[in-house]
């Protein structure tokens, strides 16, 4: 879909606001209908070597399987162990699969208590072509804001909107916004519409629930525990990404439980295995897909691209 792409400079995109930030944004050209689209660099990806993690390499393998297929893994790190089918692990019941797990353990010189899982492959959900043009329209939304666009992407990323589906707690819409919270920032969901459907007016209200409650609430927790911060590091935006799935009052729990004492991948990764009230495996695993598919989206670029220029979103 996207062969024949190249980048180039275009034109400089200048937005203003209040925050005090620069992000850097690719300008995407096809050469097959003369189109641009516009993408957020992610260069502390490899500077600060997210992309070595062995979460972020566990979730791009997942994402490259088809669900017939699964890896077995240990639950705190995500370390795999080895692939297996995961239909034939399906038909197993419930004392056949306790019994598989607990062989695993033994062949692997594992606790007797060590937590396993067995992840199916999730190609088919994890579309990262397909939802590039969504991620483009986001990254222009958010920035005609004032808003960092590197949220757009990584949402957009994570819940891939080409399923308008909704989740198994309510929320919906290629933003996944729950009902309560799309009213509150400005969108019209009531019996005879949801506008959580429509993307721009979906990716407005993502917008304004990052720059209103998310940041705010992010630097509230931080500051609340002493722990020093700049809104422009990536450890900070995965720390919004959580508080925007698992809400601030799951986060700032958290925190408070694991003691944290200083930011940094550090503290992701601690967050990546701990849990407190609603935040669960669900929210631990939100900032891993986010760095996955960030890492799969870069790479969809530089291999389908014939050059690649910088332009610059800035931020007063």
């Amino acid at each position: 879909m996207f062969k024949g792409l190249f980048l180039l400079s275009g034109y400089l995109l200048l937005l203003i606001n209040a925050v005090g930030q620069t992000t850097g944004v690719i300008e995407v050209y096809s050469d097959k209908d003369s189109s641009y689209s516009y993408f957020v660099q992610n260069e502390q990806l490899f500077f600060e070597s997210w992309d070595t993690l062995a979460q972020p390499i566990f979730w791009r393998r997942i994402m490259s399987m088809s669900p017939d297929s699964g890896l077995v893994n240990v639950a705190s790190t995500r370390e795999v162990l080895f692939q297996t089918s995961y239909w034939d692990y399906k038909k197993k019941t419930t004392k056949e699969r306790l019994k598989f797990k607990d062989s695993v353990r033994k062949e692997y010189c594992l606790e007797y208590g060590t937590k396993l899982f067995l992840t199916s492959g999730k190609k088919e959900f994890y579309n990262i072509e397909k939802v590039m043009p969504s991620i483009s329209k986001g990254v222009e939304v958010f920035s005609e804001l004032n808003v960092d666009p590197w949220y757009a992407q990584a949402i957009l990323l994570i819940e891939s909107p080409g399923k308008l589906a909704y989740s198994n707690t309510g929320a919906y819409g290629p933003f996944q916004l729950m009902k309560s919270v799309a009213r509150s920032h400005g969108l019209k969901v009531n019996k005879y519409v949801d506008e959580r459907k429509d993307f721009d007016k979906s990716a407005k209200g993502a917008a304004s629930l990052i720059s209103n409650t998310c940041i705010p609430e992010a630097v509230r927790i931080l500051s609340k525990n002493d722990i020093e911060y700049c809104e422009d590091d990536l450890w900070f935006k995965l720390f919004v990404l959580h508080i925007y799935h698992a809400g601030a009052g799951n986060v700032s729990g958290l925190l408070g439980s694991i003691d944290a004492s200083k930011g940094g991948m550090e503290l992701i990764q601690t967050m990546w295995q701990s849990q407190w009230g609603g935040f669960k495996n669900a929210s631990q695993n939100y900032s891993q897909v986010a760095l996955a598919s960030m890492i799969i989206l870069n790479d969809i670029i530089e291999e389908n691209s014939k050059y690649i220029y910088e332009c610059y979103i800035a931020h007063e």
